[in-house]
């Protein structure tokens, strides 16, 4: 019998999918959508959809938080509802390749385990792989030979910064900033500039078309309610208030990233000074952060040319080809 195998790379605000049967990746948001406390409403695209929008008998919430399981009960139903879209909800027995940051205890390593052993999705074996490894991987670096690599992954809550070598982590930080405080960051000078509130649908909407904004030399229009009268109203906001409004946190992750720097032996800091930082994630797509992190650092940028997906495409690597096997191990022997 010819089993299918899948590789998930769980994010806080995004779920990526690789299904080995359709040799492709599916992205659907990290969301689901509880009524009555007890009765699933939504998953995935759809209960974002309706965040920010439903009445207060539909909770709407991310399993996730800071790059671990805060949920594990609603985290084990979306990737049981989210599995069984993918084999059309004929489950059948499969190997689980799970992604997971390095930065983190061994008990939340163990919770991505466990997740996919009790979501009722017939695991037959369930590998772990280090998300940095798996990311340099989709990146097409090839982590196992002993040339060092600098990946950062600037996430929805976290950034991962690793150094890679002989396919495996030599030094990795995680730090709690991501696309979620820029977006936090835009909302506040919006509000403090204009006194207006705005949602975070908006602020994100704003932070994705910021560099057309630019191009076009155009200001984001936005709509929210004015903090004086309590009404709805339209306001254009310039984009430079959006760019000076994450600089902040943008600099936390450079100097965060000269931190590990600081503390690479110098053999492998020569390799990376020649091939520059491998940036990947969602967040980072983020207008002006790359040259940011490069002019920072005095290093070239590789930008992923998926990169919300590099992680699920090096998770596909890893199932397909057999000389990469060896960088996925399991943390209790084979599953039920």
């Amino acid at each position: 019998m010819v089993f299918n195998a899948f590789g998930i790379d769980l994010g806080t605000n995004n779920i990526k999918i690789y299904d080995r049967n359709e040799d492709k990746v599916v992205i659907e948001k990290n969301m689901i959508a509880i009524e009555n406390k007890n009765t699933l409403f939504a998953y995935g695209n759809s209960a974002f959809e309706m965040y920010e929008k439903a009445p207060g008998n539909i909770q709407i919430s991310y399993p996730l938080s800071n790059g671990v399981i805060a949920d594990i009960k609603n985290m084990e139903t979306l990737i049981k509802y989210f599995i069984g879209d993918l084999q059309k909800s004929m489950v059948r027995p499969s190997d689980f390749y799970v992604a997971v940051p390095t930065d983190v205890t061994e008990v939340e390593k163990r919770a991505f385990y466990d997740l996919v052993k009790d979501a009722g999705v017939k695991a037959k074996k369930i590998m772990v792989v280090e998300k940095a490894v798996a990311d340099a991987l989709g990146q097409d670096v090839d982590v196992k030979n002993s040339q060092g690599v600098l990946v950062v992954n600037v996430g929805y809550e976290t950034t991962e910064i690793s150094i890679l070598s002989l396919g495996g982590i030599v030094l990795s930080r995680l730090i709690k900033v991501g696309g979620m405080k820029f977006d936090e960051a835009i909302r506040n000078a919006v509000r403090k500039e204009y006194s207006l509130i705005i949602g975070g649908k908006t602020a994100e909407n704003i932070k994705i078309n910021l560099k057309k904004l630019e191009e076009d030399e155009e200001g984001a229009v936005v709509y929210g309610r004015d903090i004086v009268t309590g009404l709805p109203v339209e306001r254009t906001i310039p984009t430079k208030l959006v760019v000076d409004s994450m600089e902040e946190h943008f600099n936390t992750i450079v100097d965060n990233v000269k931190v590990i720097l600081e503390r690479t032996p110098p053999e492998l800091a020569a390799d990376i000074f020649r091939k520059g930082i491998y940036l990947s994630g969602g967040a980072s797509q983020v207008n002006h952060l790359a040259e940011r992190l490069g002019s920072g650092t005095g290093l070239k940028v590789n930008q992923a040319e998926e990169p919300i997906a590099s992680v699920a495409l090096g998770l596909a690597k890893i199932i397909k080809e057999d000389n990469y096997k060896t960088v996925a191990y399991a943390i209790e022997g084979m599953s039920r």
